[in-house]
């Protein structure tokens, strides 16, 4: 396994650019996410990482060696692409060991790097199948263990899972982290699905308009984001940010246009006046017999919970309902936001204030 290095990477298409200075160290062994929404520059990162894109400045190192100017082949790496580009022709066991007969590795070691993967996967009895012959699932399992025999520095993931049902998907990520435990080496993810990259990551990389916005430990991220775009883009629900004003310095409070007010847990510091973006995560919002009243307008039953939109005065806010009584349209309820999970960031740059 190998570390990995990004320093000042730019990537220019034309007069375009499309990433700025992104500077990363990825530790040997660790599983870091990029994730961030469509157009964000992730994939274009891991590629060139990979090699398949060119480096319009700055540099990348694996396992301390500037590899710029490196062909892909010779980088050590392995990817795992969103499409499983799977021979139709060639059995299980052929996919898996095509690139190894083309290196010239010996049948012997082979056939033992072969079995070694089809058992860490679970493809002992779909060796002799043709991919026409194999769910989606198992599929993208084969392109995984055509990755594993090459035993790279590093593997990278770009996307692997987009093309699954929702079912399969949580299935296939258990095994992706599963497959890190036991390999013990690094691997870079890219994903558009916080989802994925909360369960998977040791750390999370947020990207946003080819620039990255935090790096941090799953919980970390969700708990303090450093912006609203992060705070809005990681959590499911998505994050109520609510337009406010300070009451002063020393208020635990803040208070919206229509003259509802929000807890702190301890004063904002802020000049009375000041403009705030006031975030609250559904789930930390409590129905109780106290609170602000509000009217519930939409009920989206996911279980053991009720994801809830509530009409406060003239805002719209979502709360995660745990009660076991079934809630209605119509039904008046109140609600009370937790004040130590509330987070307050300044309204113009939208960076967190702490």
């Amino acid at each position: 396994m190998a570390s990995i290095s990004l320093q000042n990477v730019q990537k220019r298409y034309g007069v375009v650019d499309v990433l700025h200075n992104i500077s990363l160290e990825i530790e040997e062994g660790e599983f870091i996410v990029l994730v961030g929404p469509s157009g964000c520059g992730k994939s274009t990162l891991l590629r060139m990482i990979a090699g398949l894109e060119d480096i319009t400045g700055g540099s990348v190192s694996i396992g301390g060696k500037v590899v710029n100017m490196l062909p892909a082949k010779q980088r050590d790496l392995a990817m795992v692409f969103q499409s499983y580009a799977l021979y139709p022709h060639m059995k299980v066991a052929d996919n898996m060991s095509f690139a190894l007969k083309l290196a010239g590795i010996p049948k012997v070691e082979i056939t033992k790097r072969v079995n070694l993967a089809a058992e860490i996967l679970g493809l002992d009895q779909l060796l002799d199948r043709l991919p026409r012959e194999l769910s989606g699932g198992q599929r993208q399992r084969v392109a995984m263990g055509r990755a594993i025999v090459r035993d790279p520095q590093a593997f990278l993931f770009d996307e692997p899972l987009s093309n699954l049902d929702a079912k399969l998907r949580v299935k296939m990520r258990g095994e992706i982290k599963k497959l890190h435990q036991r390999l013990q080496r690094t691997m870079v993810y890219v994903t558009h699905d916080q989802t994925e990259a909360m369960t998977l990551a040791d750390r999370i990389v947020v990207l946003n308009g080819g620039k990255i916005v935090q790096v941090g430990k799953p919980l970390e991220v969700y708990q303090n984001p450093t912006d609203t775009f992060v705070a809005g883009f990681i959590g499911t629900p998505e994050i109520n940010l609510l337009d406010a004003i300070s009451l002063g310095p020393d208020a635990i409070e803040v208070e919206l246009a229509d003259g509802t007010r929000l807890p702190l847990a301890t004063p904002s510091g802020l000049v009375a006046g000041s403009a705030v973006t006031y975030g609250i995560r559904p789930q930390h919002i409590e129905t109780s017999n106290a609170g602000l009243a509000g009217e519930v307008i939409l009920v989206e039953p996911t279980g053991e919970e009720q994801e809830l939109s509530v009409k406060v005065g003239q805002i719209e806010i979502s709360v995660v309902a745990h009660q076991k009584d079934a809630l209605n349209e119509g039904d008046q309820i109140h609600i009370m936001p937790q004040a130590n999970k509330a987070l307050l960031f300044n309204a113009e740059s939208g960076q967190r204030i702490a």
